[in-house]
């Protein structure tokens, strides 16, 4: 048992060694904080919190996956991230009020570790390390949703999806002689763009015809890379259409 305990508590100080705001804590600091830290295991389905709720926590990936997203009243499903091993989530716990505006779910078997508000302020407080690596988190999950407001404004869904399926190909890598998504239905590619999944289904036949993929069951080739990343930089909601006449 004591040598279970001690190697969960080593575990512990090696994930946080690993995430962005500890990486500069020494040894000593990281065992302190690892003291302060609770672990959540969490089945595939759980909410962690919804939009109303109030935060008392911000959250760190130790493995599995995490979802953010919004909801229409009508149904639809908005992602605004997926998260992994190594990221942080629930910053809204710095806010005032500290309400979350979101939901998080986990989309498949996970393991999360919480710092409750409490021992976040007291980090805040001895460390202004800790306090810029939260600002530069929060501030690239803004620059995301401004991008993400931009693109939802001024791009077709044609040309919004292009730029995700290249997104996503990048991540996974390269297969075959090509790009290629894998492992995302029409419903997972419409809940990244907030649109209906007739929408992209429509979407998907468009750079299926201009011969930019192939489509194939959970799985899109990407035939011309080049030609996606043209269609991708449209900034305009007919911008493909104009391309064919």
């Amino acid at each position: 048992m004591v040598r279970l305990q001690s190697d969960q508590v080593e575990d512990k100080t090696s994930f946080l060694a690993q995430v962005a705001i500890f990486q500069h804590f020494s040894a000593q600091d990281l065992s302190a904080i690892e003291q302060s830290i609770t672990s959540l295991p969490c089945s595939p389905g759980r909410i962690l919190y919804r939009p109303g709720d109030v935060s008392n926590a911000l959250f760190f990936v130790k493995s599995g996956r995490i979802q953010l997203y919004h909801l229409s009243t009508d149904g639809r499903k908005l992602i605004t991230a997926t998260l992994e091993t190594g990221a942080c989530f629930g910053e809204q716990v710095l806010c005032t009020p500290n309400i979350s505006t979101s939901f998080a779910e986990a989309i498949d078997a996970a393991t999360l570790y919480l710092l409750n508000k409490t021992d976040i302020e007291q980090l805040l407080q001895h460390n202004t390390a800790v306090a810029g690596a939260l600002l530069q988190l929060m501030g690239q999950r803004l620059t995301g949703l401004e991008d993400q407001l931009i693109n939802t404004t001024f791009k077709s869904v044609t040309a919004r999806l292009a730029e995700l399926l290249l997104q996503l190909a990048t991540v996974q890598g390269k297969e075959f002689n090509g790009l290629a998504v894998n492992g995302f239905s029409h419903e997972d590619l419409a809940d990244r763009l907030g649109v209906y999944r007739e929408t992209v289904s429509t979407a998907l036949r468009e750079l299926k015809d201009v011969r930019a993929i192939q489509l194939g069951r959970k799985h899109i080739a990407i035939r011309q890379p080049d030609l996606l990343r043209q269609l991708a930089q449209t900034n305009s909601k007919s911008g493909l259409h104009r391309r064919e006449h």
